[in-house]
This record gives C-alpha cells, sequence and structure tokens, in this order.
C-alpha cells in the first residue's frame, strides 16, 4: 500500500446552524484546504463539532471533498473525518469514502493521519487504487 506525505493549508469559517440546531451548543465550520506534495489538491467539506472546554471532551464529523492528482494521477474523491477528544486524549480517524473515487482515482481506498507539528498540519494518505 502506497504511502505518501504532505503539508496542507486550511482555513475553516464559522457557518450558520439550521434553526433545530442553533440550540444544541453544536458548531458549524466549513473547511477549505490545500494539499502539497504527491497529493496535489484542494478540498472543501463542512465540519459539525461540539467541545466541552472545561473537561477537554468533544466530538467532531467532517466530509470534505478533494480534487486534484494523487500521484500524477487526477480525479477526485471524498474523506470522512470523525474526532473524539476525551479529557485531552485525542482520537482521529479520516477515510475514504467507498466507491467515491473518480476519474483516475476511481476505486480508490485508503486513510489519512494527521499531524500538527510547530503549528504546521502534515498528513500521511496510505491508499490503494
Amino acid at each position: 500500500m502506497p504511502i505518501v506525505s504532505g503539508e496542507f493549508t486550511v482555513v475553516m469559517q464559522p457557518e450558520t446552524m439550521s434553526a433545530v440546531a442553533a440550540d444544541s451548543g453544536i458548531g458549524r465550520m466549513s473547511l477549505d484546504k490545500r494539499y502539497h506534495g504527491a497529493l496535489q489538491a484542494e478540498g472543501k467539506g463542512e465540519m459539525l463539532a461540539q467541545l466541552d472546554r472545561a473537561l477537554g471532551s468533544g466530538v467532531y464529523v467532517a466530509v470534505e471533498r478533494v480534487s486534484g492528482t494523487l500521484d500524477g494521477r487526477s480525479g477526485s474523491f471524498l474523506l470522512h473525518h470523525t474526532g473524539v477528544m476525551t479529557r485531552g486524549a485525542p482520537a482521529l480517524t479520516v477515510a475514504v469514502v467507498p466507491d467515491s473515487g473518480s476519474g483516475d482515482l476511481s476505486g480508490l481506498s485508503g486513510t489519512l493521519r494527521i499531524r500538527i507539528e510547530d503549528g504546521k498540519h502534515y498528513y500521511d494518505l496510505d491508499y490503494t487504487l
């Protein structure tokens, strides 16, 4: 299974919640990412999150469409994110949505790990085609 790594930038913007969800304490953010390295792509998505700052516990879920090239193959695919923080201890899963690959990335599967070092974001993508 190939593993590619690189850096990415992300801009998150608060978005309005639906009237039904407005009183839930859940926040909604748009995601705008740029991936560099063997994955040359942009990611656009949406995140829902909740955090109890006093306890350091919370959760986030997101769906992101990634469009560009992976190891020279062009196309797009979806990632789904599930993050849980339990009293400051993070657990994160980011995986390619089954059958979401298009173009040269049709049939893509895999997982993406996110690292943050010295304020910079990095990814490691294990994938199969």
